[in-house]
């Protein structure tokens, strides 16, 4: 069985962002605008990025 993978782009740039959400966008590696970066869907992804959800695009897999 394969798990499921998830492809998450930064689409908004974290300055003038509160310092938790641009702790959490740093802990997933998104550093720069239009970054690009794969995660296995686990639930402590999950809730990373819904933290920012307002700043990201997510893409199944």
């Amino acid at each position: 069985m394969t798990e499921k993978r998830l492809k998450v782009t930064l689409v908004k740039s974290i300055i003038r962002q509160k310092k938790d959400i641009k702790a959490t966008a740093y802990a997933l590696g998104l550093r720069k605008l239009n970054f690009t970066k794969e995660f296995n869907d686990t639930p402590q992804v999950r809730g990373m990025l819904f933290k920012v959800k307002h700043m990201i695009q997510v893409e199944e897999i």
